[in-house]
């Protein structure tokens, strides 16, 4: 058994994930139907919906079968990431085909049909199966970022068209389509408000500790004893002093300072945020060689001058690197920030929560990933694009 599969499996890797993907489609209900949304649905499987046209999903999953025992080559590997993507996309058709066959074409119909288990499992490990094909096929990190945005391309045009609106998950976007508008901006802002902070403080203390061993122990330290600090604790710590402050100085409730909202939910996130900053600006300037620098001060460089022309340029990966980490950080743990009042998708994700409505939940969760791909996709991007500049 270990001869023949030595000999006759090219691409473990695949083959396990189509092996999942099989177990996942045939174990686990693909869509949940419910005559409404207050009642739970009762599951429908895969099997049952492969008839017709639906059987064609058949094809591409004996193709990828096929492909685990064929030697590896960049056509190969290209046809795997496009028969994933195929894959992908007559799942989510036959999803929505479903769910309008099953509302009867009734616009106004409370049945709901969901996304179940297995359609998850088979699209998590579809997109795996994309990823690790496109690894394969280049080394590149922005043909990597492209080859992976056009995956979801078709999705996308799916969704557009119209044809998936009678999936519950899109019927709760429809009903709350202002409210969703309004708690992503409040998530972009949290972002945003946490980073532009955090890296003004972060560059600073990281530069402070490179030049000074000194200062760099307690500083590390203090860092490594808020990191440790749950963010629901830290959130809740700074509940008292802020509406002490808020009380104190009534300006500053004027201008949205208080012990709950958005004003806690940046100065916790801010806070996380340094120890991986400070940790990657202290580890890009000490990859900076000593003989890089000696040579710039012989060119008659200052210290100035060798730190902005010489020692940023090098370490800037480096740091952007660990500006990455926090930006992803922050997208998830924003979501935390709701439960003091500072909106975000995280309040759409426990108001689903609270009234055990899953396909609100994802509403707000869905959201989430996607944005924290996206900003890791940017940054990895950018560090890519200034390590092939210095080359």
């Amino acid at each position: 058994m270990i001869f023949l599969t030595q000999d006759f499996v090219k691409n473990r890797v695949l083959l396990t994930l189509v092996i999942l993907l099989i177990a996942a489609g045939s174990g686990l209900a693909f869509l949940s139907h419910a005559p409404n949304r207050l009642m739970s649905g009762q599951g429908i499987s895969l099997f049952s919906l492969l008839n017709g046209t639906g059987a064609l999903l058949l094809l591409p999953v004996l193709l990828l079968l096929l492909f685990s025992f064929l030697t590896p080559s960049r056509r190969n590997t290209l046809l795997v990431m496009l028969l994933a993507e195929v894959l992908l996309f007559g799942m989510t058709a036959l999803a929505g085909h479903t769910a309008v066959t099953l509302s009867g074409g009734d616009e106004e119909s409370l049945a709901r049909t969901s996304f179940g288990g297995g359609f998850w499992a088979c699209a998590a490990l579809s997109l795996l199966i994309a990823s690790d094909a496109i690894s394969r096929f280049t080394p590149n990190h922005t043909w990597r970022i492209l080859l992976n945005l056009q995956v979801i391309v078709p999705i996308a045009l799916l969704m557009g068209s119209g044809q998936l609106s009678e999936l519950s998950l899109l019927k709760e976007y429809d009903n709350r389509s202002d409210v969703f508008n309004d708690a992503l901006w409040q998530h972009l802002g949290i972002l945003f408000g946490t980073l532009v902070p955090a890296v003004l403080l972060g560059l600073p203390l990281g530069l402070v500790c490179h030049r000074s061993v000194r200062w760099q122990t307690p500083i590390l330290s203090v860092l490594n004893i808020i990191q440790t600090v749950p963010s629901i604790a830290l959130f809740g710590l700074l509940l008292a002093p802020l509406a002490g402050l808020a009380k104190a100085m009534p300006w500053l409730a004027e201008h949205g300072i208080s012990g709950i909202g958005l004003a806690p939910a940046i100065i916790a996130l801010v806070l996380y945020s340094l120890l991986p900053l400070v940790r990657s600006v202290i580890a890009g300037l000490n990859s900076v060689s000593s003989g890089v620098i000696e040579s710039a001060r012989g060119m008659g460089m200052n210290r100035m001058q060798v730190f902005y022309k010489v020692q940023m340029p090098i370490a800037l990966p480096v740091i952007l690197t660990g500006v990455r980490i926090v930006a992803v950080q922050t997208v998830g743990m924003a979501v935390v920030a709701a439960l003091i009042g500072a909106g975000g998708l995280g309040a759409i994700m426990f108001q689903g929560l609270l009234s055990s409505a899953l396909d609100l939940v994802l509403l707000g969760v869905i959201p989430v990933v996607l944005m924290a791909v996206i900003v890791d996709g940017i940054f990895k991007f950018l560090v890519s694009m200034l390590e092939t500049s210095r080359r």
